[in-house]
């Protein structure tokens, strides 16, 4: 039998007293809820057989309503519970999400009440940890938890297990389900926001009193009733790990198994990228069909999933996963580095084209023999855009004399052994940084591949600048403009990530003040993304210094935890390369977004606006970003003078 994901990778057990594989990462892992459970063991066994990775149940008899307060009950003999004998350790540590008793309400406005469910839970959260259990789950029924909260924090800093907490939290409240559902009538989607937000707010309210502790996860239960597709993608930027789905949402197709509406199975799809366990809930509603039928038909929705596209075969593992923006300018790249960019299907191609375009444009036919137009590829690397360069030329039929510029000096001994081995008088390798480069004559095309995550990052502009001066006035500069674009989102994953970012020796906030370039996966985009810095080459205004200020509607109640920033860049006329979503270059995975972080999260209601002001500084010695949210509150200058993240010159 497979175990339960405590973690972030799915670890496989097998099971002793059954005989049920072990898990893939292909394979769907789901559990089996149960109210109760006579014999331990036996059940494990039952649901082992039936297909089930784990079994979901509660440590304490539901209606064994434990009093802490009054006597004689207070002291009343005997074992309150089953012993942890009836089964082995390994089972209890991989195959048991516990479960909360019912009862218990932490937050109970009648003193007596609290006090004896106080005491419960914390009963709970003890004999869950003398198990070892992997998880307890933990039902929230109202917005009022801060009690359970302060509870669970406390548990949390002063035990020493490891177990997580998977908070139970229904996507709509039963107050406001339909209570006229028909069996196989098309389960409509409501778009009343003050309902279909309510359960998220106590979600919100009770993982923000937790201080957002990574511990502290979320189990979605979704019912026969379905908040808006807005509020659903806001659910999916939350940390699910776990959805429950009871037996009664599903319909009978004509051959009598179960199946979900299409609302429900768009929810699944999603689910399953978020590598999301299943917990089934709930009598078999299919009774002439064996309750496998339920994992059966999971399993073949995961089978038929959309297949990932090049870009997310190419990023899986690195979801959510943050990295240091390259800074090529200041760092010599490493050869693995350049390999993983040139491997990119899109790019060169692209390349390719803006160079045939704008070769025909600027050599006309009964010129193509006598004029030789002189382009120049300032950063060459290990080559790649000196081969698109040179099978354009050949492609439009026209004379090129190319200079590669690189001031790697390792990179340079590749260029000069594809200057020996292939390219040979046409190209001239230059070792030099181009902003120092005395050229012996100049350029009709300047070619380059500086662009960061965020356009301008990686120093675009100050290097094009140095090196103009060396282009023929008409001539072509591709990529000719590329414009950033930000977005304001929501993600408690990479809030955590980048606060478990600390180092010695460095300011605690100072990874709150630093751009990340990050597959973003686990995250909620607020709004559309909005133009912030636009450059063009060639240029006269050589100010590359920029202010801009940014203003977005989001119409929808939710927490701010940041802005992702994309970029478009067009090469030449027609031809572009993009990671912006809505316009994305399709099979590109040379660039992933880049994350702006904030220090403090900010509540957000759905009529606000979101106000950002970006800055682009340059010092003379280095550029660096400066950002701060001013509505609809403020927060701190992240970043000034550039004192936790620069880019060198």
């Amino acid at each position: 039998m497979a175990s339960v994901s405590s973690g972030p990778t799915r670890r496989s057990f097998q099971s002793a007293k059954t005989m049920a594989s072990a898990s893939t990462g292909s394979r769907v892992s789901c559990g089996r809820d149960l109210n109760c459970v006579p014999e331990v063991a036996d059940t494990l066994a039952a649901v082992a057989k039936l297909g089930f990775d784990f079994l979901c149940m509660p440590l304490f008899h539901s209606r064994f309503r434990r009093e802490f307060v009054l006597e004689p009950a207070k002291t009343r003999a005997g074992a309150q519970t089953r012993s942890d004998l009836l089964l082995c350790g390994r089972d209890w540590n991989t195959l048991i999400v516990g479960k909360l008793s019912p009862w218990i309400e932490a937050d109970s406005e009648i003193e007596t009440e609290r006090r004896n469910s106080e005491a419960a839970l914390a009963q709970e959260l003890n004999f869950s940890a003398y198990l070892g259990l992997p998880v307890l789950m933990i039902p929230i029924r109202g917005p009022h938890n801060a009690n359970l909260a302060r509870l669970l924090l406390n548990h949390i800093h002063t035990g020493h297990h490891t177990s997580n907490f998977w908070i139970r939290v229904p996507l709509m409240a039963p107050e406001d389900m339909r209570e006229d559902l028909i069996e196989n009538e098309p389960h409509t989607c409501i778009d009343d926001t003050s309902v279909d937000e309510k359960t998220w707010s106590w979600w919100h309210s009770l993982r923000t009193l937790c201080d957002y502790n990574k511990r502290i996860c979320l189990a979605i239960e979704v019912g026969a009733d379905m908040p808006s597709e807005a509020v659903i993608d806001k659910w999916l930027g939350e940390p699910i790990k776990a959805a429950v789905l009871p037996t009664s949402i599903f319909l009978t197709n004509k051959k009598g198994f179960p199946v979900l509406s299409k609302a429900h199975q768009r929810i699944i799809f999603s689910l399953f990228k978020l590598e999301a366990q299943f917990i089934f809930t709930g009598t078999s509603r299919h009774t002439e069909k064996d309750f496998r039928s339920y994992l059966q038909y999971l399993e073949y929705l995961n089978q038929n999933r959309p297949a990932p596209n090049a870009y997310e075969l190419f990023a899986k593992g690195y979801e959510d996963y943050l990295q240091s923006p390259l800074q090529p300018l200041m760092d010599n790249l490493e050869s693995q580095t350049y390999e993983v960019f040139e491997k990119d299907p899109i790019k060169y191609s692209q390349y390719q084209q803006a160079v045939y375009k704008c070769l025909l444009d600027r050599v006309p036919e009964e010129q193509k023999d006598t004029n030789v137009q002189v382009l120049m590829v300032l950063g060459a690397g290990r080559g790649p855009l000196v081969n698109a360069s040179l099978r354009a030329a050949r492609q439009a039929d026209r004379k090129l004399r190319v200079y590669a510029v690189e001031k790697n000096p390792n990179a340079v001994i590749t260029l000069e052994n594809w200057r020996f081995e292939e390219w040979g008088d046409q190209v001239t390798v230059v070792s030099c940084d181009m902003r120092e480069w005395a050229a012996p004559e100049k350029a009709d095309i300047i070619v380059s591949e500086l662009l960061g995550s965020f356009g301008d990052n990686e120093l675009s502009p100050e290097c094009l600048d140095g090196a103009q001066h060396f282009l023929k006035d008409g001539g072509v500069s591709i990529p000719c403009s590329y414009t950033s674009f930000l977005a304001p989102l929501s993600s408690s994953k990479l809030y955590n990530e980048v606060r478990g970012c600390r180092e010695r020796d460095k300011d605690p906030e100072c990874h709150f003040e630093t751009p990340y370039v990050v597959r973003l996966h686990n995250f909620h985009q607020l709004a559309e993304p909005k133009p912030c810095f636009t450059f063009t080459h060639p240029t006269k205004d050589m100010n590359n210094n920029r202010y801009q200020c940014l203003r977005f509607s989001v119409g929808c109640n939710s927490v701010l935890h940041g802005f992702a920033g994309y970029f478009e860049t067009t090469l030449y006329k027609d031809v572009t390369l993009s990671i912006k979503p809505e316009t994305h270059s399709p099979g590109m995975f040379s660039w992933f977004p880049i994350l702006f972080p904030l220090k403090q999260p900010i509540s957000i209601s759905r009529d606000d606006y979101v106000t950002v002001r970006f800055w682009r500084c340059n010092n003379g010695k280095k550029v660096w970003y400066e950002w701060a949210v001013t509505e609809p509150s403020c927060s701190a200058i992240h970043n000034p003078a550039g004192r936790s993240y620069t880019i060198g010159l």
